[in-house]
């Protein structure tokens, strides 16, 4: 079998990033690995033994186009309102929180957040389960 270990997005500027994902999902910088013309930053934490790599092009100065492919990563948290109550008082602007009902029951809550460089990113509560 396979283990899943990261996922890779490209930002323009390390320290905004690495800030916003710390700050919002107390990831911390696991690794990093600077070349001659990328840096790489493996951030992680205690949750998870997934990463995320933040990939940062030197010289580069323009936005990234997201274009239309690109989905959401997604963080589960135990107390989504609170999360979201955080997120916005810190100004970081959550979209508004729904609660996720297929069949009529909800089985959870989520919101999405945009992070600097434009990712989305789907901050969920199951119901009645956590991670």
């Amino acid at each position: 079998m396979a283990k899943y270990i990261h996922s890779m997005i490209r930002v323009l500027d390390e320290q905004r990033s690495v800030d916003f994902y710390e700050r919002c999902f107390g990831l911390k910088v696991a690794e990093r690995l600077d070349f001659d013309a990328f840096t790489l930053i493996y951030l992680a934490n205690e949750e998870s033994d997934t990463e995320l790599e933040l990939t940062v092009n030197k010289g580069r100065t323009e936005p990234y186009d997201l274009g239309d492919g690109y989905g959401h990563v997604a963080f589960s948290v135990e107390d989504v309102d609170a999360t979201h109550a955080r997120l916005e008082a810190e100004g970081f602007a959550p979209r508004k929180l729904v609660d996720f009902a297929p069949g009529g029951e909800v089985i959870g809550r989520f919101f999405f957040i945009a992070d600097p460089d434009g990712y989305q990113i789907e901050v969920l509560q199951r119901a009645g389960r956590y991670k």
